[in-house]
């Protein structure tokens, strides 16, 4: 292969990140972040009712900000001139109202402060209602449209937030053309698309939040949504019947993309995917192996081949779509809404006095405010991590239900909230902190054992993502809770490594994506075993911690 680059673009829940990389190997040249500043700065969000919205400028800022700064850290312009292909991922359900033209309605004047006329993020939860009214009415129907996504709708997914949205605002209403997921707008936009159906549809997305199914000729009918609600009546025909994998070309660069990149209309844009897919891709997945994403939430994802599954429908997972991980092999999908968000919400408890006490004394510096902020922000986690391992395991230990942002799977229920019980006036942070832990492993053990109970065996676990890379404590936590090595991938940037893999797909740089991730992957840099004398008592817990959460449940 002659020198060859390809760019992934990663957008996350806080950021977007790109990555400049080689093509024959998979070697980093640079790498880039840029932080929404609109979203940092808590704008469009209520956290107090589930709000979560971004703004569009944030991602197209991001966008340039940090394609160019890959470009202009080589210091190379032949690397520029050999850049191939982009590719893009996302979070998602992650959603917007667009016009006739595609155009996001908050780019536009008149919308450009209205919540309703900006992405939804994944996270958002204020379509909860809209979910159930979704799972009630699809009883009525036969074929069961909810059949590949676990036979559950989430509030989290791509028409509850549509039908909430169109119910709470008539102005966005009146000018919504279409409904665009994150992963499938980015592409149109560098592509230089002017009507909104032109835009490609990734199978991702469609496939797993939208009930897009090739059993079904595409979407549910429109009847199928006229008859929820008649807001929705006429929606089907401007969506899309038609989808992609991501190893497909969505175009090239248009001449304006090209000009602000400092790149050539050459340049073949890839079809976008949800972050979590294309990351398992980058952390080299294996049939049967759960590649689990771990950063805010998690993402369990695991391939089959077509022939092995049959007719296997795994109940109360985020669906199983052909060709939505790697194509040609059926992508299954399953998650946790709230992991790392678990430990940053105990941690923003135990910094009221830094906030709110320390913040406010007119007796301390600014200067030393700021190193004591920092300190608890840098060091708070990693010294409770330290401290909470050391700590005895046993039976009567504090114990915590992980669902502090609703439970996305087994069985997804929004309207379900984490816990802490057995706490006494011994309990301390520390040990808090630790039942948390375990319980976001007890709530990673119960998708393993929802896969193997329905007849899809885990043959081992691999670790992506943030916490993977970060916390040896939850790490080796997570080995002895599921009774499983989970091996922990060298690259720091999986989702990001694994849209360049897929860039260079589509530009035709490997004719298969294993072929790109077989040659750009960067292995595994530790495996953390199950404990013998651990794995015992964490059984012994999980027993408790699924008695706790029927509990829950039931009240």
């Amino acid at each position: 292969m002659s020198k060859a680059y390809v760019i992934g673009l990663d957008y996350g829940s806080d950021s977007v990140r790109s990555v400049l990389v080689d093509a024959a190997n998979g070697e980093e040249l640079s790498s880039a972040v840029f932080y929404y500043p609109r979203w940092n700065s808590g704008k469009f969000c209520d956290p107090m009712t589930n709000q979560f919205r971004q703004h569009p400028l944030d991602y197209i800022e991001g966008l340039e900000s940090t394609i160019k700064s890959c470009l202009e850290k080589v210091g190379n312009p032949d690397i520029a001139k050999a850049v191939k292909a982009i590719s893009v991922d996302s979070t998602g359900s992650t959603p917007v109202a667009v016009d006739e033209r595609g155009v996001p309605l908050a780019l536009s004047e008149r919308f450009a402060d209205n919540p309703n006329a900006m992405f939804v993020l994944w996270k958002d939860h204020t379509a909860v209602k809209e979910a159930q009214e979704i799972n009630d009415h699809a009883k009525k129907y036969d074929p069961d449209y909810l059949k590949y996504v676990g036979g559950i709708y989430s509030s989290e997914w791509f028409w509850a937030k549509l039908l909430h949205v169109l119910r709470k605002d008539q102005e966005v209403r009146d000018a919504l053309y279409t409904w665009v997921e994150h992963c499938d707008y980015i592409p149109f936009l560098l592509t230089g698309g002017t009507h909104a159906q032109d835009i490609k549809r990734s199978v991702c997305a469609a496939g797993h939040k939208s009930l897009w199914a090739a059993d079904f000729g595409g979407l549910p009918p429109n009847q199928f949504f006229a008859e929820l609600d008649p807001v929705l009546d006429g929606l089907v025909d401007r969506l899309f019947s038609n989808t992609y994998t991501s190893a497909q070309s969505a175009g090239t660069l248009s001449e304006e993309w090209a000009n602000r990149l400092g790149l050539s209309t050459d340049v073949v844009v890839g079809v976008g995917a949800f972050d979590c897919h294309m990351g398992a891709v980058g952390g080299q997945i294996e049939p049967y192996y759960l590649s689990k994403v771990m950063g805010t939430s998690t993402c369990d994802m695991l391939v089959a081949p077509p022939d092995e599954v049959g007719d296997t429908l795994v109940r109360g997972i985020c669906g199983q779509v052909d060709g939505s991980i790697i194509p040609g092999m059926i992508g299954m999908e399953a998650g946790q809404s709230a992991f790392g968000d678990a430990y940053a919400w105990f941690k923003q408890v135990l910094s009221w006095p830094v906030t709110n006490l320390i913040g406010q004394c007119e007796d301390i510096s600014p200067e030393d405010k700021a190193k004591i902020a920092n300190l608890i922000d840098t060091q708070l986690i990693p010294e409770l991590s330290k401290k909470a391992a050391e700590l005895p395991v046993t039976e009567s230990s504090e114990l915590a239900i992980d669902w502090f942002n609703g439970r996305r799977t087994p069985d997804a229920d929004q309207t379900l909230k984490g816990a802490l019980s057995g706490l006494h006036l011994g309990t301390d942070a520390v040990r808090i902190f630790r039942s948390i832990v375990e319980a976001t492993c007890f709530g990673a053990k119960s998708i393993a054992d929802r896969f193997v109970e329905q007849g899809i065996p885990v043959k081992g676990l691999i670790g992506l993502g943030g916490v993977a890379k970060k916390s040896a404590y939850i790490m080796q936590t997570m080995a002895d809770v599921m009774n499983m090595p989970i091996r922990i991938h060298k690259s720091e940037q999986t989702c990001a490594l694994g849209a360049a893999m897929f860039a260079a797909t589509a530009a035709g740089l490997y004719p298969k994506v294993e072929d790109a991730m077989e040659a750009m992957g960067q292995g595994f840099e530790k495996t953390y075993e199950p404990r013998a004398e651990m794995v015992a008592i964490y059984a012994k817990r999980y027993e408790q911690y699924k008695q706790l959460g029927a509990f829950i449940e039931q009240n």
